[in-house]
């Protein structure tokens, strides 16, 4: 009779489930998996916006470099340059928001992309000198455009300890 229950699936009187030991094993292992996935999930998305960041600043390089090889190696100016790169320009650089015979070139980009890290987060604006909204700063006479961040504390930089301005 014992080995006819056995086989038809029931317990014996003798069978018991987990031990106390087993669950506490268990328990340990899936702590011990938790401590080394959530921190590399954490860190996911700082990576994220370091990689916005640096995707932002090309495509914005790439638009003033674009610019500045149809329009015979002339930058933007600095207190144009939005609507230079958004907006029709003719060789001189005065922008049209249509395209006509004399606003031949451009758009470079739709819009001025966020900043994707820092104190300014958010900020689209591009300018010379910092300011409020302003998320990137931009010098005319070398055309360079790097994030409008601080070096002083708090810090803004990578996991690496790389400043965001100097990215």
């Amino acid at each position: 009779m014992r080995n006819a229950r056995r086989m038809n699936g029931q317990r014996g009187l003798n069978a018991r489930g987990f031990s106390l030991i087993e669950l506490v094993i268990v328990v340990v292992i899936i702590a011990i998996i938790g401590a080394i996935a959530i921190p590399r999930l954490s860190r996911g998305a700082a990576g994220a916006a370091d990689s916005s960041l640096i995707g932002n600043l090309r495509v914005l390089r790439s638009a003033v470099d674009l610019y500045a090889s149809e329009h015979g190696g002339a930058y933007p100016g600095a207190a144009t340059i939005t609507a230079q790169l958004t907006q029709y320009t003719d060789d001189t650089g005065a922008t049209s928001a249509t395209k006509d015979a004399t606003h031949i070139y451009g758009p470079y980009l739709r819009a001025i992309p966020a900043l994707p890290v820092g104190a300014k987060k958010g900020s689209n604006g591009i300018a010379a000198a910092t300011a409020a909204g302003v998320g990137w700063l931009y010098d005319a006479t070398n055309g360079t455009v790097k994030a409008n961040t601080t070096d002083s504390a708090p810090v803004e930089a990578d996991a690496k300890g790389t400043m965001y301005s100097a990215y």
